[in-house]
């Protein structure tokens, strides 16, 4: 429990697992240390019982092996000394840890800008190009509308403002203002947030809402094309972000 509340202490996001090997100094083996006295008793200890059962067998050094808990031992270790030797390791390996997770979080946070950015250039050229997507949306709405409908030339006004309407549930502009919106808050959380792992996660999920809103209600070719390449950079920047603290 020492060891775990060491880690969560100084690592806030992500899974660490942790290996421990403990070797007394100079001494490779495990077997650091053979009681003779041991192995004496184990010995005597198998004549008693192949007296007690009448086994004809000779005695081996296979059979002495079996019991050799009695005569291999690593008690020379100092547990609680071993245990501070253990916690200054693991401490150690969090400092070498967070360093190199600095470095590549540098990498990552410039892959990060350069992916917002796009997204957010991208977004431009869907506001640009909504609007005279709309408007051709629109004409082709009436042209369809005066093929089906007798003598629209006395309602005309009335049938240009149903239109309309029915455009405007078409209109994006609060989607791109919104998601723009988005993307400047996930820049600025990766420029000056220490903890920015989790908050950039949310971030992520209301762009990616916005940007759902823009394909499902888009019209035209142009901007549903725009409106994938911004889902395929969010989908990059969210399996990034599962890396940052």
């Amino acid at each position: 429990f020492e060891i775990r509340d060491l880690i969560k202490n100084k690592i806030n996001r992500g899974k660490i697992s942790l290996f421990i090997n403990l070797t007394k100094e100079g001494v490779e083996s495990k077997y650091s240390f053979l009681d003779k006295e041991g192995v004496k008793t184990a010995f005597q200890l198998l004549k008693e019982i192949k007296d007690a059962t009448g086994v004809s067998e000779e005695i081996s050094i296979n059979h002495v092996l079996t019991f050799q808990n009695m005569f291999f031992s690593d008690n020379g270790i100092d547990m609680e000394e071993a245990f501070d030797a253990v916690l200054n390791s693991i401490d150690e390996a969090i400092v070498d840890l967070k360093s190199m997770r600095k470095k590549e979080g540098e990498e990552l946070s410039k892959d990060l800008i350069e992916r917002a950015e796009k997204i957010l250039d991208t977004v431009e050229k869907i506001e640009t190009a909504s609007p005279e997507s709309i408007n051709e949306y629109f004409q082709k709405l009436k042209q369809r509308a005066k093929l089906l409908l007798e003598e629209t030339s006395e309602n005309e006004n009335r049938l240009d403002m149903e239109l309309a309407i029915l455009a405007e549930r078409y209109d994006i502009t609060e989607e791109c203002v919104r998601l723009k919106s988005h993307v400047k808050m996930f820049l600025d959380t990766i420029r000056n947030s220490d903890e920015a792992g989790r908050k950039l996660n949310f971030i992520t999920q209301e762009m990616n809402r916005e940007a759902n809103t823009i394909n499902s209600k888009s019209t035209s070719t142009e901007v549903s094309h725009l409106g994938i390449y911004i889902k395929e950079e969010l989908e990059k920047i969210r399996e990034q972000i599962q890396n940052i603290e």
